[in-house]
């Protein structure tokens, strides 16, 4: 049954790379090099703002584009635009022609197509939970993680992407509860390579869900995997199955095989990012040779060598470091730019070498963000 919808899901994948294909033709420019996409997050109106990205990675100011919903603002703290007012990964994610963003304020998520440099606004759907934190998207399927509030337990809901009418369709019944219930504070959700088997990570119970998904999309109930280390936070995953984890209470990172009947294996880790504080971001390139560690407390980068065997090992623990609380990250899809959020609502660049390293390129102008922004995406 998992082997089919392996394989159906392959054709979801292509099909709904075909529509975005279809959403782009005629409307990319010939300049158009690339964008990358935060979230502003704001109380009153939340919207995405758009960077040009051009072919040697410098980024201008292109437009923002209003989500039809509410973010939640900045924390009501000291220092708050150092920190992460939603804590997760993956709020804005770009899939085949679509860009999806939570509304955490709202409880709804927004999806965008990617025409050229502009976005147009296709939908917006209750979440199906409250404070929508992160969005898993595979082939047709969707899902949000909510994080719950404090009276209001966190949990997963489904989603059908409709290619013909654009737009999202909720799965009736789709919503499943997190091992952890009202302490589990999730922080992303992100499918494995054949879309059967969605990984959520707890910070707050050092618990990694993972769901077996079905060819109509709906998850198993949850599995309890244990952390490596503490506070798994943001995570990626390869396309050989294997997922990367920042453990944002231990200054590491840990690597798991995903199998098929959805277990999380400890391949390494914790391994030590060299005493960066609060790594809470991750990503790995394309070709899985590296990964990348974003250290809020430290406002460093940490790199990783990725070996075949997937065991993580530490090359630089500041391969760059910025000096304002970096916040989130995201590469481009062919892997050679890093652009990485900071606490000054500045977009910090760097061109991605062979051997890993981060050479910068390029940063958009302190206060280019509001307060209080969250996410980013980049192509």
């Amino acid at each position: 049954m998992l082997q089919a919808n392996g394989k159906r899901s392959f054709v979801g994948k292509c099909l709904v790379a075909a529509v975005g294909a279809a959403l782009l033709t005629g409307a990319a420019r010939a300049d158009d090099d690339g964008a990358v996409y935060v979230l502003s997050n704001q109380l009153g109106n939340n919207s995405v703002i758009v960077f040009d990205r051009s072919s040697e990675g410098a980024l201008s100011y292109s437009g923002s584009y209003s989500t039809g919903g509410l973010g939640t603002g900045p924390l009501g703290t000291s220092g708050a635009p150092f920190l992460d007012p939603l804590g997760s990964q993956d709020s804005l994610v770009l899939h085949s022609g679509f860009l999806f963003a939570v509304n955490a304020g709202s409880n709804d998520v927004s999806m965008f197509a990617v025409k050229g440099r502009d976005l147009v606004l296709l939908d917006k759907v209750p979440s199906g939970g409250q404070k929508p934190v992160s969005v898993a998207v595979n082939g047709f399927h969707v899902y949000v993680v909510n994080q719950g509030t404090a009276t209001v337990a966190p949990n997963i809901s489904g989603f059908t992407i409709d290619p013909i009418k654009s737009r999202l369709i909720p799965l009736a019944g789709s919503q499943r509860s997190l091992v952890g219930g009202l302490a589990a504070n999730p922080a992303e959700a992100a499918f494995n390579g054949d879309g059967i088997v969605l990984p959520v990570t707890e910070k707050g119970t050092n618990i990694i869900d993972s769901y077996q998904v079905d060819f109509h999309g709906y998850a198993s109930e949850p599995a309890s995997n244990p952390s490596s280390g503490s506070g798994p936070f943001g995570f990626s995953v390869t396309y050989s199955g294997f997922a990367f984890v920042s453990d944002s209470g231990g200054e590491a990172a840990s690597s798991y095989k995903i199998t098929r009947n959805g277990n999380l294996n400890l391949v390494s880790g914790p391994v030590s990012n060299g005493a960066q504080a609060a790594p809470c971001w991750l990503v790995t390139t394309i070709d899985g040779r590296f990964a990348y560690e974003a250290n809020a407390g430290s406002s460093s980068i940490a790199s990783f060598q990725v070996a075949p065997s997937r065991v993580l090992s530490l090359v630089n623990a500041q391969a760059a470091a910025i000096g304002a609380g970096l916040l989130d990250m995201a590469l481009t899809p062919d892997s050679k730019y890093l652009y990485v959020r900071d606490g000054s609502g500045t977009v910090n660049g760097y061109q991605v070498a062979r051997d890993g390293s981060l050479a910068s390129v390029a940063s958009t102008p302190t206060g280019s963000l509001p307060a209080g922004a969250q996410g980013i995406a980049a192509r």
